[in-house]
């Protein structure tokens, strides 16, 4: 475990190695399971960065950004109302799922982790973004 100087830490080293090996593993699987759904790529290219509107919650701190971040990349969130698809039989929720799991497995395997309130750089991954001195 490192410090990213903010007094949060960060995974390093082959365990952070690991956790973007999965991010990647997670992509791949969501786009397998979509394409097997029969999702159409248009609507997957069009909801892809949806979970992003997350961010516009740093308007009101990096407190607030960080909380709607977080709550809209985890797969709990896509897992539960993917299950509920499955077990209604409800297509669109299924493949919504498969399309919110792969943007989250999408960014954890270009390292950017879930954020600390301290800054929107700050992530359980490392620190992203340019480092100024």
């Amino acid at each position: 475990m490192a410090t990213d100087g903010s007094g949060s830490d960060y995974v390093s080293g082959v365990p952070k190695l690991l956790l973007r090996l999965e991010g990647a593993a997670l992509f791949a699987t969501a786009l397998f399971f979509y394409a097997r759904e029969g999702g159409e790529w248009q609507r997957f290219a069009l909801l892809f960065l949806l979970p992003d509107l997350s961010l516009l919650a740093y308007l009101a701190g990096p407190k607030w950004g960080a909380i709607a971040y977080n709550a809209a990349h985890t797969t709990i969130g896509p897992l539960a109302y993917g299950a509920l698809g499955a077990a209604l039989g409800v297509p669109f929720l299924l493949e919504f799922s498969a399309i919110h799991i792969a943007h989250v497995g999408f960014d954890r395997a270009l390292g950017f982790g879930l954020k600390y309130g301290v800054a929107f750089s700050s992530t359980h991954l490392g620190r992203i973004g340019r480092v100024l001195s």
